[in-house]
């Protein structure tokens, strides 16, 4: 990584992130205090473990919560939020010393790590410490190395050093338990969980519902170049199809721009007069709408899936009842498999094969309303995994809080 971060920036910062750690927990952390902590990989895996931390902060309201994070990109977009945390920063890397000194100065209780980001120095140090640990929405699969001849080294740190497995689907539990991982249980995903509450708030944004004017929505969400190519070619097919484009990356705002050249962005729709707008484009130019403009969709267009950038989330969609339309490059999102079975959405293997089933989904009076029907009830017929994981959390905390009593 030290090599790597004179070549990329996000490497850097992660560099020198790491290097603020000890002093962030020490400013807001003491040795006395008892802590929860959750660590994620990146942005994905924060949201599907916080419903779990957040329900555990209610419990245990005396314990101080940290937050840890490996990627940039996960803790950039969480440090600048206001959360239950009382601390955000970056994992140190795992090496004894580095996580000795992290450590040290405070009591983990509570250790939770998300999907399968597993750092082994760590896992033995809070073992050794005596804190619970937990992998919640646990996802194995086949390629990983616990299944290689020589991964089974790798397979006895976590059955030492790990309290329980949380796992998303009954086949990651399966794989987990045939070498050996016994502490293992099938709770569901917890995205689930936090997608019907995002369907419950208030989900209105300016100007959206002027924009649709009650005719057909379709929003591209976290588009990626093969999506936009979707959007060009329903556009040029049905113009009077309203359409929404929220990039993963703005730095496509131009470029988006070009290929519509009449599109509106989203950032200019307080000095326009909407009624004398021609366009049924519109471009969202900034972030934290996406989720929202969801609830305003026909049709959702999820980004990643196409080309090996990894699939974006499909649930965010799908819980707003509407067919979701993605690329089929998403082996390590069982939620997509799931959803196209319930027959709440589809898959394609290229953007050119997508495009022709949207604009034929638009005009059938039968199919575009069972699709919706089908994903909103793919998504309220979950468990609750939250529920199932804090049940045993709970359990296994009030009897080691009962046999500390009877040894003092």
């Amino acid at each position: 990584m030290k090599v790597g971060s004179l070549f990329s920036y996000k490497l850097k910062r992660g560099l020198a992130g790491r290097r603020q750690s000890c002093e962030r927990v020490k400013a807001k952390i003491s040795q006395e205090d008892k802590v929860i902590w959750m660590h994620a990989a990146s942005l994905g895996e924060y949201e599907q473990g916080l419903p779990v931390l957040e329900q555990l902060k209610i419990k245990f309201p005396e314990h101080k919560i940290l937050v840890t994070f490996f990627s940039p990109s996960g803790y950039e977009n969480v440090v600048k939020k206001t959360t239950i945390a009382d601390v955000v920063c970056y994992l140190p890397f795992d090496l004894p010393k580095f996580i000795n000194e992290f450590t040290s100065h405070f009591r983990t209780d509570i250790f939770i790590t998300v999907k399968y980001d597993f750092w082994y120095n760590l896992l033995r140090g809070l073992k050794a410490q005596c804190a619970k640990t937990y992998v919640v929405s646990a996802l194995f699969y086949e390629t990983q190395i616990y299944f290689k001849p020589y991964g089974k080294w790798f397979v006895n740190e976590l059955a030492k050093n790990v309290d329980w497995f949380f796992h998303q689907t009954i086949q990651s539990s399966a794989l987990a338990k045939s070498i050996g991982l016994e502490s293992s249980s099938t709770s569901g995903d917890t995205r689930f969980d936090r997608v019907k509450k995002i369907r419950e708030r208030d989900n209105s944004v300016d100007f959206i519902e002027d924009f649709k004017e009650n005719k057909k929505l379709i929003v591209f969400g976290s588009s990626w170049e093969a999506e936009e190519r979707i959007a060009e070619m329903v556009a040029r097919k049905s113009p009077k199809t309203k359409i929404i484009i929220a990039p993963h990356d703005l730095k496509r705002i131009s470029h988006l721009k070009a290929i519509f050249p009449n599109a509106v962005l989203y950032s200019e729709l307080q000095h326009l007069d909407f009624k004398i707008q021609n366009s049924n484009i519109l471009i969202i130019d900034c972030i934290g709408l996406l989720s929202k403009i969801y609830s305003y969709a026909d049709i959702a267009v999820v980004g990643g899936g196409f080309h090996g950038k990894g699939l974006h989330n499909i649930l965010e969609a799908a819980t707003f009842g509407m067919p979701v339309i993605f690329g089929n490059h998403y082996h390590k999102n069982p939620e997509a498999d799931a959803l196209i079975a319930a027959h709440g959405g589809k898959s394609f293997e290229d953007e050119f094969f997508a495009a022709p089933y949207i604009l034929g989904l638009l005009t059938n009076v039968d199919l575009l309303p069972e699709m919706t029907e089908n994903a909103r009830n793919f998504v309220q017929n979950q468990p609750i995994a939250t529920e199932i994981v804090l049940r045993k959390i709970l359990s296994d905390n009030l009897n080691t809080r009962t046999q500390e009593f009877h040894n003092n």
